[in-house]
């Protein structure tokens, strides 16, 4: 048996994303336990790239069927239409009391400052399939926006998000808006809030840092930053009792797998880093409450870009999205949305 496919097994409670919208990697996934997909501005990029002819038509029709239309406009329409195509896909697995069966497709990054515009999208991605989920960046406006939305009976995916600080936010803002639902007779059975933290984006970033500021630690430590942030913030989530599930997200070692193991938590895996645990060695067995080694957190204790994602108190709202991971994410994601638009181009010229 596969390895995930042996976590979905014996762990229920672990759940296990594709995480991209490619229907050929969501397929692989849902056939080894696989229950939800998400995407953003970069992995549709990468979809058209590799797996153009899929979508080829699509494109070519939409074009020709919208001559005035921008570049913009028909870019979101593929965004959207590969959302629909992968939620399509998870449908028969979606269960609104679980959130199983949910694809989350990412707002614009562009509007990670403005709340009003954040919500609009999200309320308009809303009404592209019931299994939907919306992925809002945990940036300050995010933050107003995701409290806003699921008040309206949206299930958000908070994004670029990397400390407990963010996740603990996000988590308060969903109570606000499930309250205000409550408060006026609305029911929250079929919300299911989810928060990600992007565990391999925290030790990307610190291992910068040190780099940057000729800081010796074990190297060890820098691998298991990102699993010190998600399993303070999971005791955390678990002591308040929050409605939200944490995700872990963008995987570089197999820790950020094999130390969640057990906890009642969404795994967003790439393909690349599906196949390379499904063929380990690794044994399936519940970590989640394993601690981290003494030595490695005080290490990493030392630093004060640690300390910012791993306190509860390590960041203000308005601190979010000057994080240096969040900067580059940001960054990387706009990029992402830029060189999408480039393809766009590209086939809109050739008409």
């Amino acid at each position: 048996m596969a390895k995930l496919q042996e976590t979905s097994k014996n762990f229920p409670q672990t759940l296990y994303w594709n995480d991209s919208c490619s229907l050929i990697e969501l397929a692989y996934a849902i056939e080894r336990g696989g229950v939800g997909a998400t995407t953003n501005p970069v992995i549709v990029k990468t979809v058209l790239e590799n797996e153009f002819e899929t979508y080829k038509d699509v494109l070519t029709t939409r074009i020709t069927s919208h001559p005035h239309d921008t570049e913009d406009d028909h870019t979101w329409y593929m965004i959207e239409y590969a959302a629909q195509k992968g939620a399509e896909l998870l449908r028969p697995l979606f269960d609104p009391r679980t959130g199983k069966g949910r694809l989350s497709i990412q707002t614009n990054t562009k509007y990670y400052k403005n709340a009003t515009l954040l919500i609009e999208q999200a309320m308009h991605f809303f009404t592209l399939a019931q299994n939907i989920q919306v992925k809002l960046p945990a940036t300050k406006a995010g933050i107003v926006a995701i409290e806003e939305v699921t008040y309206r009976g949206v299930s958000i995916n908070a994004t670029v998000s990397f400390s407990v600080s963010q996740a603990l936010a996000v988590a308060e803002a969903v109570e606000r808006g499930l309250l205000r639902r409550k408060e006026e007779g609305k029911s929250n059975e079929h919300i299911n809030p989810v928060c990600t933290i992007m565990v391999g984006r925290i030790d990307d970033w610190l291992k910068q840092h040190v780099d940057a500021h000729n800081i010796i630690l074990d190297p060890e430590c820098l691998e298991l930053a990102g699993v010190a942030v998600m399993k303070h913030a999971y005791t955390l989530y678990n002591q308040h009792h929050y409605r939200t599930t944490l995700l872990a997200a963008a995987y570089r070692n197999h820790y950020h797998w094999s130390q969640f193991i057990g906890a009642n938590m969404i795994l967003t895996i790439t393909h690349k880093w599906q196949k390379r645990l499904n063929d380990s060695s690794i044994s399936v067995t519940s970590r989640i409450d394993d601690p981290l080694p003494d030595h490695i957190l005080s290490q990493l204790q030392t630093l004060d870009e640690f300390a910012k994602v791993y306190n509860a108190d390590g960041m203000q709202a308005e601190d979010f999205e000057y994080y240096g991971a969040a900067r580059n994410t940001l960054l990387q994601f706009a990029h992402g949305y830029d060189d999408l638009v480039k393809i766009i181009r590209a086939e809109m010229l050739r008409r």
